[in-house]
């Protein structure tokens, strides 16, 4: 077939007044001979639509829906990171029919039509365009986990320095692009997020990527390691290319450490293959470029575990410390813990930050947690005790307790059983991790301490 058709171009008269038009998804594959000049020479590249291209075609698409007067669908441009023309057509359809649910109970199934009064009631809004975003997502994504996480900096405590690099770094090039342009620099293209477990590193991530709403991607180490030779380096490689069709997207690589190893030394993942997966995320890193809004996160508590290749300028260069809590970062992870909780008056949350010296975010978080489960054991308990004393009596149950509060007294058994999850021995590590960066003059050193210089570090919610 192939020789036939070339044969066929190749016989066609230039005054012919014909033209060949062929599409595809997959141009890699073809035979070479084919894309030859005088054959298909003239290559179009139809990329995914940018904000603009995605507001003409929900314009066009919502052309013919009854829209509510509220409904704005610049914002739903701006928030469809990555979606083409097809991804765009199923959200207004999902959206469409989200509001046909809505009235099912309405319509007359046995009628041949809808009565014009149901109709006029059927109105797309934007709650229904907001349920449908939830349910689609980019068609280049499908098999990844894309999200945008659902926690913000609200449920982050402290970490105010780092809030604000993170928003510098990846909110800034997005929303202020021309000043970019002006001052001649090109955005960051990797962050690396270091320090004991436990810190916030993993919540961090997700709440930046909620702010700045863009896809996310979040991509354990040990998921792109294959027995097969060749397989891991393209699965790196697949994940980039699908990250690039998602523009604007951020590759979070958690616990990084286990993939990128120093090469040479035989630990990464098996030897040579260790090795070539090094390689390939250094290349697509890279190759990931300013044309395409494609960002790195990285974070590991083994920093000095990485290959040094990974954090030199213009990699991952900016390298974040998250240093364990001090007292007001406490605080904050206290109150970003339980503000949905129903606290007592009693509770001082400034004494219990003060009593928490050492602890890591998570180790406060667990405290929390376990003082919530105690209230709930206590209120349980009681009410039981109720519904027997009431059966005993012959007399109506009562009705369950929705006055319920976390009180000191919970905090106070929840403390005697809590921990310290970070030695002093690991803080000394990060430490002389730190010291070594600066003397070196490391990539990212000046932010690295600039995120951390006075201590405002926290831990997650």
């Amino acid at each position: 077939i192939v020789s036939q058709l070339l044969t066929l171009l190749d016989g066609m008269n230039p005054t012919a007044q014909v033209i060949v038009l062929a599409a595809t998804n997959r141009p890699n594959v073809l035979e070479p001979a084919l894309r030859r000049f005088g054959r298909f020479d003239r290559e179009l590249a139809l990329s995914v639509p940018d904000g603009a291209g995605r507001l003409e075609i929900l314009r066009k698409k919502c052309a013919k829906l009854r829209l509510a007067a509220d409904v704005d669908l610049q914002r739903i441009a701006d928030d469809s990171h990555g979606y083409c023309g097809a991804d765009l057509s199923q959200l207004v359809t999902e959206a469409a029919m989200q509001c046909v649910r809505e009235r099912a109970g309405e319509i007359d199934i046995d009628a041949e039509d809808v009565d014009e009064e149901t109709l006029e009631a059927m109105v797309v809004t934007n709650a229904h365009l907001a349920g449908a975003m939830s349910k689609t997502h980019p068609s280049s994504l499908r098999d990844k986990a894309v999200e945008i996480p659902d926690c913000s900096w609200k449920d982050v405590g402290g970490l105010h320095d780092v809030k604000r690099e993170m928003t510098e770094t990846l909110q800034f090039p997005l929303k202020f692009g021309a000043k970019y342009r002006r001052f001649g620099m090109q955005p960051s293209k990797g962050m690396l997020l270091y320090g004991p477990s436990g810190c916030g590193k993993t919540l961090v991530a997700k709440a930046i990527a909620n702010e700045v709403k863009s896809n996310f991607i979040s991509v354990k180490g040990p998921e792109l390691l294959s027995m097969w030779f060749g397989e891991s380096e393209s699965n790196v490689r697949e994940l980039f290319n699908k990250a690039r069709g998602a523009a604007p997207c951020i590759l979070f690589f958690d616990e990084i450490d286990s993939i990128a190893k120093p090469r040479g030394s035989g630990q990464s993942g098996g030897g040579e293959a260790g090795d070539r997966i090094v390689n390939q995320i250094l290349t697509e890193i890279d190759g990931v470029g300013a044309k395409k809004s494609v960002f790195i996160i990285a974070a590991t508590n083994r920093p000095d575990m990485l290959d040094s290749a990974i954090m030199r300028p213009g990699r991952i260069d900016q390298l974040v410390y998250l240093p364990l809590p001090d007292l007001d970062s406490r605080v904050a992870i206290f109150e970003a813990n339980t503000r949905k909780s129903p606290l007592d008056d009693d509770v001082d949350l400034y004494e219990l930050a003060d009593r928490t010296d050492g602890f890591s975010g998570a180790d406060i978080t667990e405290v929390c947690q376990r003082a919530c489960k105690l209230a709930i054991r206590e209120e349980i308990a009681e009410q039981e005790a109720a519904e027997a004393a009431a059966a005993e009596a012959g007399q109506p149950m009562p009705e369950p307790r929705t006055d319920g509060q976390l009180c000191a007294k919970h905090f106070e058994e929840a403390m005697q059983t809590a921990r310290r999850s970070v030695s002093k021995a690991e803080l000394k590590r990060y430490l002389k991790f730190r010291k070594d960066l600066a003397i070196s003059g490391g990539g990212g050193a000046a932010s690295a301490l600039k995120a951390s210089a006075a201590g405002d570090g926290a831990g997650d919610g």
